[in-house]
């Protein structure tokens, strides 16, 4: 059957069979019931967003400190670079969330809830894909404008924060903007130690209210509706920032 008739069929995917009685009333706002539900897991956006948020800001400042030795001329420098970006990259994120919440409290003698595991985890895990972004942002920008910086008489630190970054930040915008879509998603993994976000509590609801399909279609849509903002934002932020055209 050709592909592009595939489309047909999303009634019936989205309906179901025929003889299944849908339960919405488990999410009906105009039950005490249903409103009581709502909230409920309306209320784990704090943690999913929170949680992903604070993980980004660790990770853009990792990826870019693990950046700049693969932009030196020095080998040495180069091969900590590679070792790191390939070695997190290799870690499966639920494996290394695992690792963190489970291994790190028991090898470094610290107590470490379940937000901060997330935070950990999901920093370390990002890190490596940031560093990408930011070295090939970086190198993108023209020789001339590192050396029209030096002719300044602006030191290494100051060329980086005066003129490179800045010009590179317009660069990888787009990709950061992806890499924070990806880690909201997989921010659902933190369910799995504990903490309270999105998945953890539609999890919690089916168990209650032995309901999964129309549960986890909600946290489809709260997904979808999340991932939309985020991405309409971060249009709004190119546009901003964008580099007028003459």
């Amino acid at each position: 059957m050709n592909c592009r008739y595939l489309w047909l069929f999303l009634p019936l995917l989205i309906t179901g069979c025929a003889d299944y009685q849908w339960g919405w009333y488990v999410l009906d706002p105009s039950t005490q019931q249903g409103q009581t539900n709502l909230k409920f897991l309306i209320a784990g956006f704090a943690d999913t967003i929170s949680v992903s948020l604070i993980s980004m800001l660790f990770a853009m400042t990792i990826g870019l400190i693990v950046a700049l030795p693969a932009l030196s001329s020095s080998k040495p420098l180069n091969a900590l670079n590679r070792i790191y970006v390939e070695v997190i990259r290799s870690i499966p994120v639920l494996v290394l969330l695992l690792w963190v919440y489970y291994g790190m409290p028991t090898l470094l003698d610290i107590s470490l809830n379940h937000f901060w595991a997330g935070v950990i985890a999901l920093t370390i895990a990002e890190s490596a894909f940031m560093a990408e972004v930011f070295r090939g942002g970086i190198q993108a920008i023209a020789r001339g404008q590192h050396e029209a910086a030096e002719s300044l008489g602006l030191n290494y630190w100051q060329k980086m924060r005066l003129v490179i970054l800045p010009q590179a930040f317009r660069q990888i915008l787009p990709p950061l903007g992806n890499q924070f879509v990806y880690i909201l998603k997989m921010s659902s993994l933190v369910s799995v130690i504990g903490l309270s976000d999105l998945t953890r509590r539609a999890n919690e609801l089916v168990v209650n209210e032995y309901l999964p399909l129309e549960i986890y279609t909600f946290l489809v849509i709260e997904y979808l509706v999340l991932i939309l903002c985020v991405s309409q934002a971060v249009r709004w932020l190119e546009k901003r920032i964008a580099i007028p055209s003459h």
